[in-house]
């Protein structure tokens, strides 16, 4: 089995990076808060096989053994059937997003997180698309930020739950797929999905650079059909 791509010094050096001013005391916050994100990454490459399992005909018998839990428990931790048609990307974003709420030290998972999410995929369709609307990820980081001020909670365990902006905006990314005839949902959708709902803090942040919905929809549609081009 070929080892793991991530080490700890790594891991140790980018807290150092982040946090050079920070006490000690401070640090083992900030390495609580990242090793969640791990934990998190590692229950989406475990859930990315169960649904790959399932759709070969394999039975909850037979996943609940491997995980060694009973059937029933593996039903129980498979994926919401929100996130069952997303990418692996698209579900990239969504663990990102709720790193990124953790760090801010926020309650729950806004559209602000997930356009911030959005970034940490930059070889998904929506930060490309991004790139060409807003001229660079870091100046929709610089302006996210600005909106996203940091809480003063201690952060907290276990997933965040999604806020109101959020929700919505992952229900439009699932209408605007359906409108495009896509039988999956990727960042750009949820980037669509962000601009549609007008009110969200992610809509307001990329409102604030320019960037709307029709510009969005136009870009990644032209994107879309580029790929299909050169595909055929």
């Amino acid at each position: 089995m070929t080892p793991l791509n991530v080490r700890l010094q790594e891991l140790i050096d980018q807290v150092e990076a982040d946090l050079p001013e920070a006490d000690p005391v401070a640090k083992i916050g900030e390495a609580r808060l990242r090793s969640r994100t791990l934990v998190d990454l590692g229950d989406q490459l475990v859930d990315h096989y169960v649904h790959a399992a399932r759709a070969e005909g394999a039975s909850w018998s037979q996943i609940g053994d491997v995980l060694g839990v009973t059937k029933q428990a593996a039903q129980q931790r498979r994926s919401d059937g929100q996130f069952e048609r997303y990418t692996p990307r698209a579900r990239h974003v969504v663990i990102l997003a709720q790193d990124r709420a953790r760090t801010l030290k926020h309650t729950d998972i806004n559209g602000g997180h997930l356009l911030l999410g959005l970034l940490g995929e930059p070889d998904g369709i929506a930060a490309k698309a991004l790139v060409m609307l807003a001229g660079s990820l870091d100046a929709v980081s610089e302006a996210a930020h600005a909106r996203l001020t940091p809480g003063d909670s201690k952060g907290q365990s276990g997933h965040l739950p999604l806020a109101l902006d959020a929700k919505h905006a992952l229900g439009e990314a699932i209408s605007v797929a359906m409108e495009l005839g896509h039988n999956y949902i990727g960042t750009e959708h949820i980037l669509l999905g962000l601009v549609r709902v007008p009110e969200g803090t992610g809509a307001e942040v990329l409102t604030g650079l320019g960037v709307t919905y029709d510009r969005v929809r136009d870009t990644v549609v032209a994107m879309l059909a580029g790929y299909q081009h050169k595909s055929s």
